[in-house]
């Protein structure tokens, strides 16, 4: 096996490599051996057919693709190997010479590692966070935890208002016609939550419980049944049940009731002090990440487009991991929301640009400062790993690669660096 690297433009290379024909034939005759019981020849017994025979009756070619497949993914990585360059994508496979009796010759055309020539990334500006936590803030917060401990109290006397829990019967008519999935029975609606189609739940609004009346809607032009999209319907719906939801007191024994405090001012207090946390580490994320987006901006790099189809590939396949242990398969997934794996991955590139960007900075950062890996950090990052994944720290250490563990670490570290000279303004 040979191999000769032509530079190409924008971090490509391309690399012709040469398998002998010599290697060819061994690998078409191991090829033959595996699989010459699967062929029967009149005058022959199964299994014992000479290759000159087979290859006679079905060509030359017969064992040719299989020997091919088998040698290439070897001679492959040999290349890259000898030519030392740091590959940072999947090859395109070009075949230049597929004769059966030459040297088999193919072409990978493959991203190089770009260069970073970084720019100004100690002492960024990144904006200010205000952390400042408002009286209303904290009253928006206890209110939605006043919704849920609402209970819903049955109505009479009364018509349906806006926020009712209205029980109805309903079925919807099409030019006379019933169609199907436009009827219910004792269905709770909230009214004025948008759930039906436009205007449904404001014509419930001022009727009784035993009234039956028509409501006249037009479905959206971009509704989900095809038959329905812009019809005018008529539904006759009945009430059969007014519920309104009732409110708990915003008092001493609310708070009691849904946290561990006494009063409404220790409650509030806590509230408080739990949207300011909330704040500061949203705060730091958004400083960390704005720090890291300077030093990406003010550093030059090319990214070539193979490495950033790479790149998104990776995370189609982190993201199908992430499905799998919810027990669902991509191709599920892909075709409940009507998306194919090409459109994914298009819409994966800007972020998988933004991954590598970012991941080629913080390296170059980590380079420049020299910084060097204790065993402290080391194995305070396994003791991390091990209490995350719920693994013995003997365990992760056997499991994880120490060179890209230190990777991490530096990464990381270079971040750290960006946040805390980073100037808030």
């Amino acid at each position: 096996m040979s191999v000769t690297v032509e530079t190409l433009e924008k971090n490509m290379a391309k690399l012709t490599i040469t398998v002998s024909a010599d290697e060819i034939e061994k690998a078409m005759q191991a090829v033959y051996q595996k699989n010459r019981s699967r062929y029967s020849v009149p005058g022959f017994r199964k299994g014992k057919v000479s290759r000159s025979v087979l290859e006679r009756m079905y060509g030359k070619g017969l064992f040719y693709e299989d020997a091919v497949n088998s040698v290439m993914p070897e001679a492959y990585e040999k290349a890259v190997e000898e030519s030392g360059l740091d590959i940072v994508s999947e090859p395109d496979i070009k075949f230049v010479e597929t004769d059966p009796e030459k040297d088999l010759v193919f072409t990978a055309e493959v991203a190089v590692k770009p260069e970073v020539v970084l720019g100004e990334y100690r002492g960024v500006e990144v904006p200010k966070a205000d952390l400042t936590v408002t009286e209303d803030e904290v009253l928006a917060i206890i209110k939605k935890e006043q919704e849920k401990n609402a209970v819903n109290v049955n109505v009479e006397g009364r018509a349906v208002q806006s926020g009712d829990i209205a029980t109805i019967d309903f079925e919807g008519f099409v030019d006379g016609a019933a169609f199907e999935g436009g009827k219910g029975e004792d269905y709770p609606l909230t009214i004025g939550s948008n759930t039906f189609i436009p205007g449904f739940e404001d014509q419930i609004i001022g009727h009784e419980i035993g009234t039956e009346f028509d409501v006249n809607v037009t479905f959206p032009e971009d509704y989900q049944a095809e038959e329905l999209k812009g019809k005018a319907a008529v539904f006759k719906v009945t009430v059969k049940k007014i519920e309104e939801k009732q409110l708990p007191e915003l008092d001493d024994e609310f708070a009691a009731e849904v946290s561990e405090f006494e009063t409404m001012a220790e409650y509030k207090a806590h509230v408080e002090k739990a949207e300011t946390e909330r704040k500061e580490a949203a705060a730091e994320q958004a400083k960390e990440e704005a720090a890291i987006q300077k030093a990406v901006d003010n550093a030059q790099m090319d990214i070539p487009d193979a490495m950033v189809a790479t790149e998104a590939n990776n995370m189609i396949r982190e993201f199908a991991s992430n499905l799998e242990r919810q027990g669902l398969k991509l191709d599920q997934y892909l075709e409940y929301f009507g998306q194919t794996q090409d459109g994914m991955r298009e819409q994966m590139k800007p972020n998988a640009l933004k991954r590598i960007q970012t991941r080629l900075v913080l390296e170059a950062i980590a380079k420049a400062e020299a910084f060097e890996i204790s065993e402290d950090e080391i194995n305070a990052e396994i003791k991390s790993m091990a209490e995350q994944y719920q693994m013995e720290e003997d365990q992760v250490k056997t499991m994880v690669n120490m060179e890209y563990l230190k990777e991490d670490i530096s990464y990381k570290k270079a971040s750290q660096l960006l946040v805390d000279e980073a100037k808030e303004v």
